[in-house]
């Protein structure tokens, strides 16, 4: 009965996004509708959408399970960042100005946008082209976030959820492109919403309720000599936890890098309305802080768990079991519930990642260069074709990662290296682009080779030459969370790189920036009650 319920729920669901998917077939006959849904996105769908295509089966057991064992509660702070940086001051500094900027401009994609802003082909090419490598590993972390919990429902090999995922996303996806995207991740985000709710509320009631659960997680028991600070009694249930400097690295990482993220920031293309703009901070928002904050609250009391989850050879804990082990007691109908939730927050995320690979590689890459004329009907075919071979490649790399036991590296790295490239490469180009007619093309190049080299290097010395790297590389970048600080660090440092070169590089011609910016000087006519005018 147990497994009649759990299947149950998990086809219905599926029956949902794949009706969702051929019903909007009609919406995407062109390239617009494909890609950004003719900018017809009503506000209340275009704010679940940002919010499931930014929280995925990654936080909710790579990120939630990794930090909230490292920090103790104080991970919810990476939440709350999220919800406040990540969503609200994103869609209030980002919001009009890209969708004003991208209209003018009749870009469809941040490559075209850099290609447009800068003048430069070869500037929107090299952005396409980052865009496709890195947004793989974080496709495949996706994957490898579901297994565990597939594995412990079913009892199944984790193969059968990566095909299950990579067939359903890419039917619904292909059939209905951008807006069977954004209304299944409307309904994807309103499951999230209830069943995170529900899982905090039974994992807390197992454990003496919410006092209880803090007081078992102060016990000198759980004490980890192996993390700052991890001896010191009470340490895991305090403010701001045992590690209070790489704590701000993950929350810069994974909100700042929200700016950067071509992703998310496409669905600013599609606003509609001023009104828009306002319903969906509020919205997004309030997603955020109660998804993301509940991820990580609930993962913050993962030492409680610790003689059940699974440990390597060296006694270092297995991250990526803990979330799965806290929820192996819960009842049939409460797993189903899971279940559906980190379906629905993975194939949100994937929906959008395949979406943003493949229309930035046959509009920006393709289309003009390697095919000189590309016709609206080829374009929508070979959009349609390289979401395929994007789920192939990225479900491949998935089951090679599992299949070695992890060792290669955790579901959280995975997503880091690709948040920390693409956010580190164009959050900073993007953000000047927007509002600084100074900044130059020399400044962009250079900040996209800083960001990827350095990210591709830490890996690299990580995994090859990893005494080497212990020895001569700065502890932060060389710790357990050396990959999330890496791409932070990156993050920050292109708001620096960006100003400085574009000062000592020649100035962009008058023209161009003139050109780019007059969509912002366009008269509207408005009411009283939205502004007082002269």
């Amino acid at each position: 009965m147990d497994m009649f319920i759990k299947i149950l729920m998990l086809i219905i669901f599926f029956a949902v996004t794949i009706s969702v998917g051929l019903y909007y077939r009609k919406r995407s006959t062109d390239v617009s509708g494909f890609v950004l849904g003719g900018r017809e996105v009503g506000p209340w769908i275009t704010a679940f959408s940002y919010g499931a295509s930014y929280f995925s089966a990654v936080i909710f057991v790579g990120f939630a399970g990794q930090f909230g064992w490292r920090y103790g509660i104080s991970a919810t702070w990476i939440g709350l960042a999220n919800a406040l940086l990540g969503s609200a001051l994103a869609w209030i500094v980002l919001g009009r100005r890209t969708r004003i900027m991208t209209t003018h401009l009749g870009s469809a994609t941040m490559p075209a946008f850099f290609g447009s802003r800068f003048d430069s082909q070869k500037l929107k090419i090299g952005a396409s082209l980052i865009v496709f490598i890195f947004l793989i590993p974080y496709t495949a972390s996706l994957y490898n976030g579901l297994s565990r919990l597939f594995e412990m429902a079913f009892g199944l090999d984790f193969v059968w959820c990566i095909v299950i995922i990579s067939v359903l996303t890419g039917v619904y996806v292909v059939a209905g492109g951008y807006f069977a995207q954004a209304v299944n991740d409307f309904i994807q985000g309103i499951i999230m919403l209830f069943g995170i709710i529900a899982v905090i509320a039974v994992v807390l009631g197992n454990n003496g309720g919410f006092m209880g659960a803090v007081t078992g997680l102060a016990s000198p028991a759980l004490a980890d000599e192996t993390i700052s600070n991890g001896t010191v009694p009470g340490i895991f249930s305090s403010f701001f936890g045992p590690d209070p400097f790489s704590l701000l690295g993950v929350m810069i990482l994974t909100s700042l890098g929200t700016w950067g993220l071509p992703q998310l920031v496409s669905r600013f293309y599609s606003i509609k309305s001023e009104n828009m703009i306002k319903k969906g901070t509020v919205i997004s928002t309030l997603f955020a802080t109660v998804v993301a904050g509940g991820c990580y609250f609930l993962g913050g009391f993962g030492r409680l768990y610790g003689e059940v989850i699974e440990y390597r050879p060296n006694g270092s804990p297995i991250f990526d079991s803990i979330i799965p082990k806290m929820l192996e007691g819960l009842p049939a109908i409460l797993i189903g519930v899971v279940l559906v939730l980190v379906f629905a927050a993975s194939m949100s995320t994937l929906s959008s990642l395949v979406i943003a690979s493949s229309s930035t590689l046959t509009l920006d890459c393709l289309k003009g260069h390697i095919v000189k004329k590309m016709s609206e009907k080829t374009q929508l075919i070979v959009i349609r074709l390289l979401i395929i071979v994007f789920i192939i490649i990225s479900a491949a790399i998935a089951i090679f990662q599992y299949s070695s036991g992890g060792s290669v590296i955790w579901i959280a790295q995975l997503m880091g290296i690709s948040w920390g490239a693409l956010a580190g490469a164009f959050l900073a180009p993007f953000l000047y682009g927007l509002f600084w007619k100074r900044a130059t093309k020399a400044a962009v190049w250079v900040n996209f080779i800083f960001s990827t080299v350095f990210m591709v290097a830490n890996v690299v010395f990580n995994i090859f030459f990893n005494d080497i790297y212990l020895a001569y590389f700065p502890k932060v970048f060389t710790s357990p969370t050396g990959l999330i600080n890496a791409g932070a660090f990156v993050m920050l440092a292109g708001l620096v790189i960006v100003p400085i070169v574009s000062y000592i590089t020649k100035a962009p011609e008058k023209q161009l920036v003139d050109h780019c910016f007059a969509g912002y000087e366009q008269s509207v006519t408005t009411k009283l009650r939205t502004s007082l005018g002269e």
